[in-house]
């Protein structure tokens, strides 16, 4: 598959499939693979078990990640054909949002701001959708112990947060696909519609219903 991308993100909320997206995109692509590194963080643990004391030493410590994440990201090899991620940068202001109230919030962005993460804009970003059952099911099944805490609430808000932010976004573009039954692992014509919507792909946003692998808009 032929593309001018050279930088993809796949986003979505816990549970939803990026990082096995990204992995399969990356081989398929031949391309440079960035993963996001949560269980590197020694408070997430924490914030499962005690959302509101831990909030805020978790956002912190995932920012000071991001910000060295968005330095690799300049650095990195410009030959390279594609580098796919499993994250944006920008999501680190998505979830400060939601799990830190009003004064954290403002400590938050002071150090955001000083930090002056200047990171490269994905050329597309995937944005993965799929329901809080869904997702506890895969988060269940997949079995990483502090995951089990996560109650179905946590993901309806991240959910809506996640839709809000891409109701709006506009930096690039954005291909929108309901993840609930796509599987890129076993199935090779799942993998092979999201390629060819990527093929397709220059600007604008477009939708990949994972229902009708075949059904593709644009927008």
């Amino acid at each position: 598959m032929a593309t001018e991308l050279r930088y993809l993100a796949v986003e979505g909320p816990i549970g939803v499939g990026k990082s096995t997206l990204a992995r399969a995109l990356a081989e398929r692509l031949g391309g440079e693979l960035v993963l996001e590194e949560p269980h590197a963080n020694p408070f997430l643990e924490r914030f499962y078990r005690e959302p509101r004391t831990a909030a805020l030493p978790t956002q912190l410590t995932f920012l000071l990640q991001r910000s060295r994440q968005a330095q690799q990201l300049r650095q990195a090899d410009m030959f390279a054909p594609v580098r796919v991620a499993d994250f944006m940068l920008d999501k680190d202001r998505l979830f400060a949002r939601l799990t830190l109230d009003d004064d954290e919030y403002s400590l938050y962005e002071q150090l955001y701001e000083r930090l002056a993460m200047d990171a490269p804009v994905p050329d597309l970003v995937i944005y993965l959708q799929a329901g809080p059952d869904v997702l506890l099911e895969r988060i269940a099944r997949r079995g990483i112990a502090c995951e089990q805490r996560i109650e179905r609430r946590y993901l309806e808000r991240l959910g809506d947060a996640y839709s809000r932010y891409f109701h709006f976004y506009d930096a690039g573009a954005l291909l929108i696909i309901n993840n609930e039954r796509l599987d890129v692992q076993a199935r090779e014509e799942d993998l092979q519609a999201v390629l060819e919507a990527i093929g397709r792909i220059r600007h604008g946003r477009h939708y990949l219903n994972s229902g009708q692998p075949s059904l593709f808009r644009s927008r």
